[in-house]
């Protein structure tokens, strides 16, 4: 019975270390008689293949079962909890741990680090690091990236510096910390002073610089790196190949793309979906559909890429098809996955769809997973329902700064500008730190709301207690508020000061159209033509100042600067959802087959306005 357990345990180990996981879980179903090990192998095997739901409902299954848990066991459950970013369940794993009394093992403790520290929790990480009495490299490097995990760099330099050994692991996790929170000066000194130290730099040191160069766009130093890579001989390397190709795609330099393609001989999954990728970010909608049906094998990635690029090219409806073709092929949708589809329900406005999407969500287990929370809040605040918005916030585990910033943008754009201030207020004293977004936020808020003191305090405040320096959208949002609260000379001498850019022009060209100000207006349209000739609102804005203002013939003139310079308007347009269909209207197509119907409705809401305004006035 025993050599039966264990040749049964042994076929379950090897089917989810080959992926064919399905067929290791009806294996283990069928199983009359189960043990630790048994148990082990599944929730193991679930969670290396990245199902870290099912591993984490199988953990339970196991408590229900009665089976008792031991430290492989724990550490597979905490590999989990770590995957899907779920900080709740890891806290009770975490006192599972002590009631079972494993608190001593040292990779029991290790997979705790890293638990707290791929949740988003640098404290926890640090608690426990402090209750060990047995560390070794990996204690120390998982407590590394808790702290850069969360942008803690004061920290994690400092725990740099008392390393006991400066392991490459650990150079790599400073170097692609740096890179992700957009410090590429200080990922090039680390990788300087990683090659003084006689460290010497691996294919992912090499893929965390050149995504890093991806990130930033820095076409230069890509260009450095990649030569590098070459030189060093780590151009063959599948993590090395896949990030140049990414950098590439990312820049949408879709020949260098093709080229390496050439040179690389048999392409990998992941290839194919950089190739998709590429074409998505040129726009060219067909040929990545075409690459996709091409591909001999896909994964969850090929799907969301797919889905991400109809969704960036504006065309949600299909993006949406491609999330239902998805599930039923038998993906089960991650984070990404749902983050990608929310997004496309929230730039077509379907409200509908985007409910039924939360409605797949909560019954995969992704509600409280930021990611998934924060593309829920953004979805529902886009789509007008604001106190939905609201209740996915809520609903977040672990608020990021992404988080916040998502709810501040939706009171903003609805006009709440008291719920605003309140949740910069409750943001702040929960110890999360404004970022540049934050306040591009509470600016256009304070703008749309007329709130210029406020405005003006919040302008201050970024520079003098945040020390977050004033970027050109910051600037442009108080040439915005200045503008619109009537202080013109005010609002154009900040633009003076400023190194002006198209979008402080094009605010102060707006507030004076508002105000009717020809003549700062004639001021700003030049200033904005200059410096952009094809922008069509400056001509359009300008041509209506001159109107609004009977300069009938500078209006003419304008519009034939428009006409010489090859600037066409683009027609304006809107859409309604009905019964989860989104249907669309432009300007001068009158081509819908309900036209003329539409056309009576409207006249009759004209006239039933004109009258009610007639019975008020008498």
């Amino acid at each position: 019975m025993r050599s039966e357990l264990f040749s049964v345990t042994s076929r379950i180990s090897a089917l989810a270390r080959s992926g064919r996981i399905s067929c290791a879980r009806k294996l283990f179903d069928r199983m009359p008689q189960r043990d630790s090990v048994s148990w082990n192998a599944m929730i193991s095997g679930y969670a290396h293949l990245g199902l870290h739901q099912e591993a984490l409902f199988l953990f339970r299954s196991m408590r229900f079962a009665g089976a008792r848990p031991d430290h492989f066991t724990l550490t597979a459950t905490l590999a989990a909890c770590a995957g899907s970013n779920d900080l709740v369940y890891g806290t009770k794993v975490h006192a599972l741990v002590i009631l079972l009394g494993f608190p001593s093992y040292l990779p029991v403790n290790n997979s705790l680090v890293d638990m707290y520290g791929k949740c988003l929790c640098p404290d926890g990480a640090s608690k426990v690091f402090e209750e060990m009495s047995i560390r070794n490299e990996i204690t120390w490097c998982s407590l590394l990236f808790a702290h850069v995990n969360c942008g803690n760099f004061s920290v994690a330099n400092n725990l740099f510096v008392l390393l006991p050994e400066r392991v490459q692991i650990a150079w790599n996790i400073m170097i692609a910390g740096c890179g992700r929170w957009g410090d590429i000066e200080s990922c090039f000194g680390l990788f300087k002073d990683m090659q003084v130290s006689g460290c010497q730099p691996d294919q992912w040191t090499l893929s965390s610089l050149m995504n890093t160069c991806s990130e930033s766009s820095n076409y230069f130093h890509g260009h450095m790196v990649h030569a590098y890579i070459i030189k060093s001989g780590w151009g063959t390397a599948v993590e090395s190949k896949n990030s140049i190709l990414s950098f590439y795609s990312r820049l949408c330099c879709l020949e260098d793309v093709m080229k390496l393609l050439e040179s690389f001989g048999t392409l990998t999954v992941v290839s194919l979906n950089v190739i998709i990728d590429a074409h998505m970010k040129i726009g060219d909608t067909d040929k990545a559909f075409l690459k996709f049906q091409q591909a001999p094998e896909k994964n969850i990635v090929s799907w969301t890429s797919m889905i991400t690029g109809y969704a960036r090219n504006g065309h949600g409806d299909q993006a949406l098809c491609f999330f239902v073709d998805m599930i039923k092929n038998g993906y089960k949708p991650d984070d990404l996955a749902f983050g990608a589809v929310l997004h496309a329900c929230s730039i077509s406005a379907m409200l509908g769809h985007g409910e039924m999407i939360h409605g797949c969500i909560i019954s995969s287990g992704f509600p409280a997973n930021a990611y998934v929370g924060n593309s829920l809040v953004n979805m529902y605040a886009k789509c007008g329902n604001i106190e939905a918005s609201s209740r996915a916030f809520n609903d977040i585990a672990n608020k990021d700064i992404v988080s916040w910033n998502a709810m501040l943008f939706g009171f903003g754009l609805h006009g709440r500008a008291k719920e605003a201030l309140q949740l910069f207020e409750e943001m702040v004293a929960s110890g999360a730190k404004p970022d540049k977004v934050t306040f591009i936020g509470m600016l256009m808020t304070c703008t749309h709301s007329g709130l210029l003191e406020k405005g003006g305090k919040l302008f201050k405040l970024m520079n003098l207690e945040y020390g977050i320096a004033h970027e050109m959208d910051h600037v442009a949002c108080m040439i915005d508020m200045l503008g619109r609260g009537g202080y013109l000379a005010e609002a154009r001498k900040l633009t003076e000061e400023t190194r002006a850019a198209t979008t402080m022009w094009d605010a102060l060209l707006g507030a004076c159209s508002a105000h009717v100000d020809t003549e700062i207006g004639t001021y700003s349209g030049e200033g904005l033509k200059v410096m952009d000739p094809q922008n069509e609102m400056s001509y359009v804005v300008l041509s209506n100042l001159y109107c609004a203002s009977g300069k009938w013939k500078e209006a003419e003139m304008v519009r034939q600067a428009m006409s010489s310079q090859g600037v066409r308007k683009t027609p304006g347009c809107s859409w309604i959802e009905v019964r989860n269909a989104v249907t669309a209207f432009v300007a001068g197509n009158n081509s819908h087959p309900l036209m003329e119907d539409l056309h009576e409705v409207l006249r009759f809401l004209d006239f039933e306005t004109r009258s009610s305004r007639i019975l008020i006035s008498d």
